[in-house]
Order: C-alpha cells, then structure tokens, then sequence
C-alpha cells in the first residue's frame, strides 16, 4: 500500500497502520515543521518526505492507495480567531487538490467540530457525511473530532473504560511538579473540594474532571490542564500525553517538551484511527 500523509506531523497514521499489520510499500509525508519530521524519521526512517503541501504534485507520485490528513484547525475551531477557510485552514483545498489529482482508493480527513456551515462545505466537497468519534472510548482523554471517509465503517467499540490513574507515570522527574507558588494561584482558582485523589483540572473553565478523564490536549500556548494527585498540583509528563494518545512510550523522544507536548496536542488518537483503518485489511 502507497500511502500519501498530509498534516499528520509525527505520523500517527503510520503507527495506526502498523497496529493493524497493514504492509506500507511506500509512505509519504508533507510536513515543514521540523522536530515533527525528526520524529517521525527516528520512528519511521523509510517515510519519504516532501515537504511543503503547497508544492506537492500528484503527478510526481507513483500511485497512492490511501490518502490521510488533518487539515489545520485554527480558523474552523471555535478557540480559533473564526476566520473559516479564509485563514490557515483554507490549505483544506490543498487536501482536496491532491485528492483529485491522486485519486486514491481510500481517504480519511480529520478535523475539529466546527460551525455546520463549514462542515457541510467539506460534506459537500468529499461526497461523504463525517463521524464525530470521542477519543475517551479508546483512550483517557476526551476529544471529539470529526472523520470524513469513504472507508467502510461497522459502527464504535464499547467503551474500553480506560481512566486518567491508568496512564500516569509510576516515577518521572521532579519538574513537572508545580512550583508552591504556581500551586497556589492554581488552589485559588480552582475548587478542589471533594475531588478526587487523583484527576484533571480544567484550569481554564476553573473546574476538575469528575469523569477521571483527561481534556483535550491542545497545543502548548492553549494547554490550561493540570494533574492533581495526592493534593499536589504538577503538568502531564510527555510520556502520559503520548499515553493519552495512543502513541508508544518515548515515540517523541529527541526533541524538547516543548515540541513533544505540541505534535501530540496536534496529533491524532491513533487507536480511533486505527478503528477507522481496520476494514483496510
């Protein structure tokens, strides 16, 4: 199978596809951000890389089997500035240009929930009506995304009642505690009474998580989420995010938290994916 991959910066889609055993011939991937491609390349060293979307021709492929991508969200997401397909999301056309001029058998598009309006226009385009899919039933976190396909789908799994405990580290480094100060602010902010011992802080709407699940991890300048455990206050580590997502243990290793908190919080679920991948076999 020719896979083409685009926006899917450390390449979920190919660990997905590799928990299936699905054989990938040849894999290629449109990706500028570089501590993504430096990831993916100490994961997957075969991937192909070729840059830029933007300057990406169809006809210079052999022919593609699958087509993959998650489009940007900023401008469609409702935390994004509301410009639609005028802002950065518009490289969704770029998706749909390679689409026509690959012709692949099989597509999947992923994106955020966004205003109908914008929805039905990517409805529109692929012919095809999206799967809103939550991570929590594959995974501790909750996040809700939309998944146009033409692959064919038998429906979603029971719940694997995967929980926030079931992802932490048993020992980490002493950092990702918060400093007393920052503590502080944060008890101040937030109403821990009756919270669990163990469970997420919604930093940003002032609340813990009742559900033991984790909020969507989002990129770094947007994360409000904090861990609380045992009365204290620290971050996710990264190994418990790629956990969150599916992702093995150290996968993003070799680059700085910084960017490894950022390609997971753009990244994929890949156990959702790989739901979707299955009836490729």
């Amino acid at each position: 199978m020719n896979v083409l991959s685009l926006f899917d910066g450390m390449s979920c889609g190919h660990i997905a596809l590799e928990k299936l055993g699905i054989e990938v011939d040849q894999y290629f991937a449109s990706e500028i951000e570089a501590a993504s491609i430096k990831v993916t390349m100490a994961n997957y060293p075969n991937t192909i890389q070729i840059g830029d979307v933007t300057k990406v021709n169809g006809k210079d492929l052999p022919k593609i089997d699958l087509l993959i991508g998650g489009s940007p969200c900023q401008s469609l997401s409702n935390a994004g500035n509301g410009s639609g397909f005028d802002g950065k999301s518009g490289l969704f056309y770029e998706w749909v240009r390679l689409l026509k001029e690959c012709q692949p058998k099989y597509f999947m598009l992923e994106n955020v929930k966004m205003k109908k309006e914008w929805q039905d226009v990517i409805s529109k385009i692929l012919g095809v009506n999206p799967i809103l899919i939550n991570s929590n039933l594959f995974s501790a976190q909750n996040r809700q995304r939309l998944y146009w396909t033409n692959i064919p789908m038998d429906g979603l799994p029971d719940d694997r009642e995967i929980y926030i405990e079931d992802i932490l580290e048993s020992s980490f480094d002493s950092k990702y505690w918060l400093p007393e100060k920052n503590a502080g602010l944060l008890s101040k902010k937030v109403d821990i009474a009756g919270a669990p011992d163990i469970c997420c802080i919604d930093v940003y709407n002032k609340r813990y998580k009742k559900d033991r699940k984790c909020p969507t991890l989002t990129h770094p300048c947007h994360n409000s989420i904090r861990l609380l455990q045992d009365g204290k206050f620290r971050k996710l580590t990264p190994v418990e995010c790629e956990r969150l997502q599916n992702v093995p243990d150290g996968y993003t290793e070799g680059v700085s938290d910084t960017h490894r908190y950022a390609m997971l919080g753009n990244g994929w679920t890949v156990d959702v994916i790989a739901h979707i991948f299955k009836n490729l076999v």
